[in-house]
């Protein structure tokens, strides 16, 4: 007898007690579903989380001024060493003096040297909140100093205007850019390109002229703006004047250009900067990037969906115990039928082939079933939680195998116990 004969008897017999049958196959189904929809969620999550940190700049480095471990004036950087703000820029400590600052000269010095690898440097400066009047209105304001490049890393999508440029920079401009609900706030429908605004920087009222409008990206779920709070972009160069802080800063983010090793630049990138920190005994530079992140948070992921997968898999051992229990209730009804199979010439090696296929083929179709439960549940999971559905392959390909071995591996001790049969005792079995 071939295999295609083995096979059709077994439909047969699961044709012949379909509900028992079903039943059997449900600890299967629902033991590959589990599986499937949590490594579907878990895939899909880890999409989702890579798609954001990537829209963030995933290639880019932070280089910031951190302080050695004492004693042996290591690099280690000290935990709280750094302070930084609610959107995640460092403050200067109020201990650190315009040496320990990374410099114009170093950031020079730095292009230079990898020019090209260098898509861009970011440079930034707080200058606290402000409340802009005018017209009667009133809209608050976070004031911050940039360069040209922290448009581009950034990603500020303008609506109307330009953004902050390398001769702003350079002259010291008194110019702003400022956001559409900004402008929509404060003085309604009309044109604010040129207009000026009377903005407070430590203290001193600041006339700056308005260059650039961008579009402001409401994170909320909140539609009204009227009070929202936004950024004003200044030259960074003119708010350090403005405010009298100290030359030079704290930190700086570099973006990788295309087609360069992170890691490696990120490591000689910070060798660069170390060595001019040679002789101070109180702080060096530390590189860090959203790539190191985003793979350490990938792997604590894959981990724990791992895990809490391979408990939803312990309903598969339950299946499979289901599956060898209705074998040898099978082989028991069918002990006659055994016998004179026996009687007619079938060897035990063709009787416990075609009861091994028996089993396989229940938990075959238990296991596309469950594929077909477990994907539709993931992915509906998946939408509920605002990810982007990802099938994980890899995970139904295991699925298809595993429950295909659980099928031979429970289905050995029946089938061969059939085939042991004696067929003389077989036939007189009542």
């Amino acid at each position: 007898m071939n295999l295609l004969d083995n096979v059709s008897m077994a439909l047969a017999s699961l044709k012949s007690s379909k509900m028992r049958s079903f039943l059997t196959m449900l600890g299967i189904i629902i033991g590959i579903a589990s599986v499937i929809a949590i490594m579907t969620i878990g895939t899909s999550l880890q999409g989702s989380i890579s798609d954001s940190l990537s829209s963030f700049g995933i290639t880019n480095i932070t280089f910031s001024v951190s302080q050695k471990s004492e004693g042996d004036g290591s690099q280690e950087q000290d935990p709280v060493a750094d302070v930084y703000d609610d959107s995640g820029r460092m403050f200067l400590r109020d201990d650190m003096q315009e040496s320990d600052l990374i410099s114009d000269d170093m950031i020079a010095a730095f292009q230079t040297e990898f020019s090209d690898s260098i898509a861009g440097i970011e440079l930034t400066a707080n200058g606290g909140t402000a409340t802009i009047k005018d017209h009667g209105n009133k809209t608050d304001v976070m004031i911050y100093g940039v360069n040209p490049d922290y448009g581009t890393m950034e990603s500020v999508k303008m609506y109307t205007g330009r953004f902050i440029n390398a001769q702003d920079l350079d002259k010291k401009r008194a110019v702003c850019v400022v956001s559409d609900v900004f402008a929509k706030n404060l003085f309604g429908s009309e044109d604010v390109i040129g207009k000026t605004i009377d903005v407070e920087i430590s203290g001193y009222t600041r006339e700056m002229y308005i260059v650039g409008i961008y579009s402001y990206e409401n994170m909320t779920t909140n539609s009204d703006t009227s009070d929202v709070t936004t950024t004003l972009y200044v030259p960074v160069t003119s708010l350090k004047r403005w405010s009298g802080d100290k030359k030079g800063y704290a930190s700086i983010v570099v973006q990788a250009a295309g087609g360069v090793d992170t890691k490696s630049f990120m490591s000689q990138g910070q060798q660069f900067f170390a060595s001019y920190y040679a002789t101070n005994d109180t702080y060096t530079v530390q590189a860090s990037s959203l790539e190191d992140m985003l793979t350490e948070m990938t792997k604590i992921m894959s981990q724990v969906t791992l895990a809490i997968s391979a408990i939803a898999a312990i309903s598969l051992i339950v299946g499979g115990v289901g599956v060898m229990n209705i074998m040898l209730v099978s082989i028991t009804e069918r002990t006659r039928e055994i016998g004179t199979r026996k009687a007619l010439g079938a060897t035990s090696s063709e009787i416990r082939m075609q009861f091994i296929t028996e089993a396989v083929i229940i938990c075959m179709i238990g296991g596309l079933i469950g594929i077909i439960l477990g994907t539709i549940f993931g992915a509906i999971g998946a939408g509920m939680l605002g990810f982007a559905v990802t099938p994980d392959a890899g995970a139904i390909l295991l699925s298809t195998l595993f429950s295909t071995g659980i099928g031979v591996f429970f289905g050995w001790y029946p089938a061969n116990k059939a085939a042991k049969m004696n067929p003389i005792d077989a036939l007189r079995y009542e």
